[in-house]
């Protein structure tokens, strides 16, 4: 094999030379591992294994080709936007045992057509937003969270496919009803309880009270200026009733005249 370096520079040995040249490859193919996981090919397909590390954040040097994305038990906090966008061919991805307490509403996007499993259990979420799982085919758990019951959370359950196997342990830790904090979501929503519902007639009794609010508050005012009126003409009665009457004033300057 000729090398074409040039004739002075310095000569690497061949090994090293095809260990680079993989580097570059693997790089210019977008397969290079994070420093932070180990990465290892099964069955023709890239699994990134980063399993309690430490980790803190989602890596943002995550092969392009990666399938299997296990990032169990780390100190993530957040999943955010576009955080899996470039791994189009994500099939499972394992969030577990972390703590995430807020989940972007553009997480999962781009991935949404290929992932087929996704583990959101034993975090820190209490809610989501309604876009955060919108288009997701994939079987999810979302046990053991911290889940406040009320109506975002029901719109977001109604259209997920919900590991069958976990499904009893998504509890209600709080609720905007009390008396259903402590009970398996899909108990509740079962029993015909419709959270929305009593969201929309929360609401309403708000906007009612508001609105005897401001009523109250003109009617007070209107009961005011028709006293304040009244007052101020009653005030200005009493005045001219002081005034003496023209009678009385030509009396007087007819007795004037005479005396003159």
């Amino acid at each position: 094999m000729r090398d074409v370096a040039g004739p002075g520079a310095p000569r690497l040995p061949l090994v090293l030379r095809g260990l680079l040249g993989g580097v570059l490859l693997a790089a210019a193919l977008g397969t290079a591992c994070p420093t932070s996981c180990h990465c290892m090919e099964k069955n023709g397909l890239t699994v990134v294994q980063c399993v309690s590390r430490d980790l803190e954040k989602i890596p943002p040097d995550l092969p392009r080709d990666t399938v299997v994305l296990l990032l169990a038990s780390n100190r993530i906090a957040r999943v955010p936007n576009h955080a899996f966008k470039e791994l189009r061919h994500l099939q499972e991805l394992d969030l577990a045992n972390n703590e995430i307490e807020t989940v972007d509403a553009g997480a999962f996007q781009g991935v949404s057509d290929s992932l087929l499993a996704l583990d959101l259990s034993n975090n820190r979420i209490q809610s989501v937003p309604k876009e955060a799982f919108a288009r997701l085919r994939a079987k999810i758990s979302l046990s053991s969270n911290p889940w406040h019951c009320e109506c975002t959370l029901q719109e977001v359950l109604r259209e997920l496919r919900l590991d069958p196997e976990t499904v009893n342990e998504v509890i209600c830790h709080t609720a905007v009803q009390e008396e259903y904090a402590g009970k398996p979501v899909i108990q509740v929503l079962d029993s015909g309880i419709n959270f929305c519902n009593f969201h929309h007639k929360t609401t309403d009794v708000a906007m009612f009270v508001t609105m005897f609010g401001w009523f109250a508050m003109v009617i007070a005012y209107v009961i005011y200026y028709v006293r304040h009126n009244q007052e101020d003409a009653r005030r200005h009665l009493e005045y001219l009733k002081s005034l003496p009457s023209s009678s009385q004033i030509s009396k007087d300057f007819d007795a004037i005249s005479t005396v003159l």
